[in-house]
């Protein structure tokens, strides 16, 4: 589906990223693989460390933390805040509302509005779209965009496919009407039949967490997991990014009017380096505007990916300058989706540890 959005912009960017970062070389021995073909993966795909958030925390602490950073900043009000969204996978509660939470924490208004959504990779993408349209209401200016995911907390650390992979962060967006004319488009695209790709099977009411549930396996592939735990089909993954994202992103070009060579950076989802540059040999475009380092620093965090990706790789370049980006985000539901629109100018654009 394409969309178009017209006088919308991100004024601000924050990360927060645990400050405990786990090495890959350090896990080697909790898989059950020869060393040399880990060490083999750890070089093909760029693993090299990631972020990972300690025992009982959750993201609404991150979240909270993050906020109250932008507002002793100044680069927030709580008056200024008109809604919250927050997309994640691993909520705090199944019920209530995390972005309730949040909201309570932090002391806002009863007319500020709360909104959870159940996305992952894609979810920055949906988490803008819905920001987009919050604000073509009039009594809406400023909504807070948060895209936090503690999956190390659902992946098995005996899982060599996923485990190093996995990082923890919560980014936090500030979105608001743009006084100057501009256009955003948009496309999304849903397939749900190849769901089980990409799966958590227990925890849910189809599957409730039991005993039984929690027991390790081998499913066969020679890593150790519980239907407790993140489940990947890798190849399956790797196939969908590759057939499914090339032809979105071409799409949402022509649809724009927009030349490839006038995107200054495509801002993708980060599930590993050897997928990304597998992309941007399929669509054409150089390595360095399409930068692949994130799960090497910091691991997947699945829709946080995408923010941290542009704060990492541009910085401060964010705060006195615009550029023309291609976001893509890509992963479970099955889902993939892109937007195209001017970057900069931001108030804020940083990095924070927990």
């Amino acid at each position: 589906m394409n969309m178009i959005f017209h006088n919308k912009k991100i004024s601000g960017i924050l990360c927060v990223v645990p400050q405990k970062e786990s090495l890959f070389d350090d896990e080697i021995g909790n898989y059950n693989f020869p060393p040399e073909k880990s060490l083999r993966l750890k070089k093909i795909m760029g693993y090299d460390r990631h972020r990972i958030a300690d025992q009982g925390a959750c993201i609404s602490d991150y979240c909270v933390f993050g906020i109250e950073y932008l507002l002793r900043q100044g680069s927030l009000k709580k008056d200024d805040i008109d809604a919250l969204i927050l997309v994640t996978q691993t909520s705090d509660y199944l019920l209530p509302p995390t972005s309730n939470i949040i909201q309570g924490r932090l002391g806002l208004g009863e007319d500020v509005l709360c909104m959870d959504i159940n996305q992952g990779c894609a979810g920055y993408i949906v988490g803008l779209m819905q920001a987009f349209l919050l604000l073509e209401q009039k009594n809406i200016n400023k909504v807070v965009l948060l895209n936090a995911e503690f999956l190390s907390k659902r992946t098995s650390p005996k899982d060599r496919n996923s485990y190093p992979i996995i990082g923890d962060a919560a980014a936090i967006t500030i979105v608001e009407r743009d006084c100057l004319e501009n256009v955003i488009h948009a496309n999304i695209k849903m397939d749900g039949s190849q769901g089980n790709a990409l799966i958590i099977p227990a925890g849910g009411l189809r599957m409730p967490a039991t005993a039984e549930t929690a027991i390790m396996e081998d499913s066969g592939d020679g890593n150790l997991r519980s239907k407790d735990h993140l489940f990947m089909d890798g190849t399956s993954v790797f196939n969908f990014v590759q057939t499914k994202v090339p032809a979105l992103i071409e799409d949402l070009l022509v649809t724009s009017g927009t030349a490839k060579e006038e995107i200054d950076y495509y801002l993708f989802h980060q599930p590993n380096r050897f997928m990304l540059e597998k992309l941007a040999d399929q669509l054409g475009v150089p390595y360095a505007k399409m930068p692949s380092n994130i799960v090497e620093r910091f691991g997947n965090s699945s829709g946080a990916t995408i923010p941290v990706n542009a704060v990492y790789n541009l910085g401060d370049r964010l705060k006195e300058t615009s550029f023309n980006v291609c976001f893509c985000g890509f992963g479970t539901g099955l889902n993939w989706g892109a937007m195209m629109m001017k970057l900069g100018q931001l108030q804020i654009a940083e990095i924070i540890e927990y």
